[in-house]
């Protein structure tokens, strides 16, 4: 199913219906302040093995990053954070930035492996924070694109719908994404590095 959502008036009963399907499992393909992502509810652990599957890998293996809707609530899911770390996050999202962090011991529980870091991202996308802030918990979610030489990620919707109609449940058409992906920032004991340049300018 294609459905269009208009992220400056988000239609209360179509994201019910979105929140429902995700609560079944769903696999949605959604827009992010960024590029498409592959995305599911973080706590249905059929739904997380489906999305592995699409991606290509074991959930063992999965890197997927969650959407989180606040630095609070992206904390439940790490080790917490210093004073430096939080000035970082909070002058950067929402914003296009995954940050590494350390992972809480709830990580290891939902993806079944020994997972010490984990990505977090708060984009800055209506659509995206209403889902998950109804949802009641964050997403997993893995970008869309080709594994090329050179990442092509699909920016228009229709496309993404036309090629993956039979692999999600539903895309979420909120308009062109972008060419270039969020920026990949990893914050160890204090220390930052910068792991992929994207959108965001830290």
């Amino acid at each position: 199913m294609l459905l269009e959502l208009n992220e400056q008036n988000l239609n209360p009963r179509l994201i019910d219906d979105v929140v429902k399907c995700l609560k079944k499992g769903g696999i949605l393909a959604i827009p992010t302040d960024t590029v498409y992502c592959f995305a599911c509810d973080l706590y249905n652990k059929k739904a997380l093995e489906k999305l592995a599957r699409l991606k290509g890998v074991k959930l063992n293996k999965a890197r997927f990053s969650m959407v989180c809707t606040s630095i609070s609530q992206l904390t439940e899911y790490t080790k917490p954070i210093d004073r430096s770390t939080f000035k970082v996050l909070n002058r950067s999202l929402p914003g296009p930035f995954t940050f590494i962090l350390e992972a809480s011991n709830k990580i290891p529980k939902i993806f079944g492996a020994n997972r010490k870091r984990v990505g977090v991202r708060i984009p800055n996308n209506p659509i995206v924070l209403e889902l998950v802030n109804q949802l009641g918990n964050p997403l997993a979610v893995g970008s869309i694109h080709d594994e090329d030489e050179i990442l092509e990620y699909t920016t228009d919707p229709y496309q993404i719908f036309e090629r993956f109609e039979n692999d999600v449940d539903m895309v979420i058409d909120g308009g062109y994404g972008q060419h270039t992906a969020s920026t990949i920032v990893e914050i160890d004991n204090g220390e930052i590095e910068i792991i992929r340049q994207g959108v965001g300018e830290l």
